[in-house]
């Protein structure tokens, strides 16, 4: 057992025992769920902050996870290395990008326990740094197909196709390659578009405007709640637009600490993302969310949360306080929601439109949240009902261990839903248990 391992064992210990004492503070919490949801009263956790995170043990040979009623799924691909997100070619070729959180210097003995415990958890590592191209080339539902699309990249993780050019969202920005329809590999070098600051949440999702001359991208803040001062957050906790013409950036949205899945609602146009919240409140306070965002909008991060809920842990800005938005949907404390798309009404038997979410999994609460993708039903363009699940049993029941943790989702270039599995390195496809 190496000194990491040790470490890690010993900061389970002691947050163990800080989440008992937690515990005896007061009752579990109801989850924070929905357009209205019952918020408790900030907690503020201090210098120990509660973190449990489950090893990652991944899948045994034959076991998958749990589908809803009417649901099944099955390994699209498997013998991947943290596989984060996909995107799905015109041609039906999937491309998966593959890349780990790279921990920058560590200051402390709470960076040391953090990053020990996410080794554990298979969340930090040597980075792949490369994006693989599946191909299904049978139409029998598992690609036998795989092979390196692009490589040599940086963090590599929202992907775009428009025209002849493929987008990859480093962490450090936009790089554009060219594309032939059919090629497995690309060799050509990139060009690089434009400039952001790596680290701290370091994925960059990308989503076309719908016109397809412009791209979205999603950039988290560096810290939790700006705690190395804001001006090293300067661009960041924000949503970007590129304008492909002239490549000119501008920062469309901000105050979203960590935006990651873009989606469209195709019936109204209106952008929607999913928001990673603040760490060290309490177990549902803050939730993460499902939000619309409008140009200009700004939502709060770091200042206040949920509208203006004052985070007081936090040097105030008034100004900034009275004009934030509150978020559509709650969706619990520290689930963790990074993968966003829209569901059409049929994709999968019994689900009407609406957006699925491939929920990560928490860290800083005292009973785990998140680890499964979950389903948001829409009407008129706008969230109406609370979620369902779509694929669980990621986690243990007695949340020691994890088998997988969901990120990307997107509808596969067959209608189904395609999921990727960061801890089980798998591509998860998931169809109607009968054929409709």
């Amino acid at each position: 057992m190496g000194l990491s391992d040790m470490f890690a064992r010993i900061v389970a210990l002691i947050g163990g025992a800080a989440i008992l004492w937690r515990r005896l503070q007061g009752s579990a919490r109801e989850p924070a769920i929905g357009s209205n949801p019952v918020i408790p009263a900030a907690r503020p956790q201090g210098s120990i902050p509660t973190l449990k995170m489950p090893t990652a043990r991944g899948w045994a040979p034959g076991q998958t996870p749990v589908a809803a009623p009417g649901l099944k799924v099955n390994a699209f691909a498997t013998g991947l290395k943290h596989p984060r997100w996909i995107h799905v070619l015109p041609n039906g070729d999937v491309t998966v990008a593959e890349a780990l959180f790279l921990p920058g210097g560590v200051k402390s003995v709470f960076d040391y326990a953090m990053v020990s415990t996410m080794k554990r958890a298979a969340a930090v590592g040597v980075s792949p740094n490369r994006i693989t191209l599946l191909r299904d080339a049978d139409g029998d539902g598992v690609a036998e197909i795989q092979g390196t699309f692009l490589e040599g990249l940086n963090q590599p993780f929202g992907m775009a196709l428009l025209g002849d050019t493929f987008y990859v969202g480093n962490a450090d920005g936009v790089v554009a390659f060219p594309y032939t329809t059919g090629v497995r590999r690309i060799t050509t070098p990139g060009r690089k578009l434009n400039e952001l600051k790596g680290g701290g949440h370091w994925t960059r999702s990308l989503l076309p405007s719908p016109d397809k001359l412009k791209l979205f991208i999603g950039v988290g803040s560096l810290t939790n709640i700006a705690e190395n001062g804001m001006e090293l957050e300067e661009g960041r906790a924000a949503i970007h637009e590129l304008d492909l013409a002239s490549g000119q950036s501008r920062v469309f949205a901000t105050g979203l600490r960590n935006p990651v899945g873009l989606a469209w609602e195709p019936h109204t146009g209106v952008l929607w993302t999913v928001v990673n919240e603040r760490d060290g409140l309490g177990d549902e306070t803050p939730p993460d969310y499902l939000t619309s965002v409008c140009d200009g909008g700004f939502y709060g991060w770091p200042y206040c949360y949920w509208g203006q809920t004052v985070d007081d842990r936090v040097p105030q800005d008034p100004v900034a306080v009275a004009k934030a938005i509150t978020p559509d949907y709650a969706l619990g404390g520290h689930t963790a929601s990074l993968g966003l798309c829209w569901l059409p009404a049929g994709t999968l038997p019994g689900f009407p439109d609406g957006m699925a979410i491939g929920q990560h999994g928490s860290w800083n609460r005292s009973t785990l949240s998140g680890y499964k993708v979950v389903f948001v039903p829409f009407e008129n363009g706008r969230p109406a009902g609370p979620p369902r699940d779509i694929l669980s049993g990621f986690l243990a029941p007695d949340e020691r261990v994890s088998y997988g943790r969901p990120v990307g989702v997107t509808i596969g270039p067959d209608g189904s839903l395609l999921v990727a599995d960061d801890v089980g390195n798998v591509i998860w496809r998931v169809t109607a248990e009968q054929p409709i």
